[in-house]
């Protein structure tokens, strides 16, 4: 335990020293951390999809052929499904800002704010990028010592195996 103490605290630990039910353990630790964060990315990259979406519904539905109130729209419920509507106004929309909450801006406004969540999505994006990819690495890292130690261990026992079979 102490050495896990070790690693959480940023201290460097030599994994070639660690026994092999410790550097699977790791090595299990890191594939769990690997998949939250690959999952996180993914999910943070279809909410970016969604915020482009909003974005061309405002330029398309509303900006684009300057449509007037009572025009039939179609609404997207979902990227592949869509209503027809009546447009109730084109001064101003309903901004979806999370929980359950809304905000009636302008088009221009929306799209600022649409616009300004794809860029801080794509910064968060960029670091867990990098995490992964450090992660990743140490991954590998981890791999290769436990591949070595049980290479090493196997050679060991077998050698082992065979001098005992020669005294006997």
């Amino acid at each position: 335990m102490a050495s896990k103490e070790n690693q959480s605290q940023g201290q460097p630990v030599n994994l070639s020293s660690l026994p092999i039910p410790q550097l699977t353990s790791i090595k299990n630790q890191l594939t769990q951390e690997l998949q939250h964060l690959t999952n996180s990315f993914s999910q943070l990259r279809a909410a970016q999809s969604k915020f482009r979406d909003c974005i061309n519904s405002i330029k398309n539905g509303i900006e684009k052929e300057e449509k007037k109130e009572g025009a039939s729209i179609l609404v997207p419920l979902t990227p592949s499904l869509y209503v027809p509507g009546k447009l109730a106004s084109t001064e101003t929309v309903l901004v979806d800002i999370g929980t359950g909450f809304f905000l009636e801006k302008t088009p221009p406004a929306a799209r600022q704010f649409y616009t300004s969540k794809v860029d801080e999505l794509g910064k968060n994006l960029k670091d867990i990028e990098k995490i992964v990819q450090g992660k990743q690495g140490n991954l590998n890292v981890v791999e290769d010592v436990l591949r070595q130690k049980m290479i090493s261990e196997s050679t060991t026992s077998s050698q082992d195996a065979k001098g005992g079979g020669r005294n006997g």
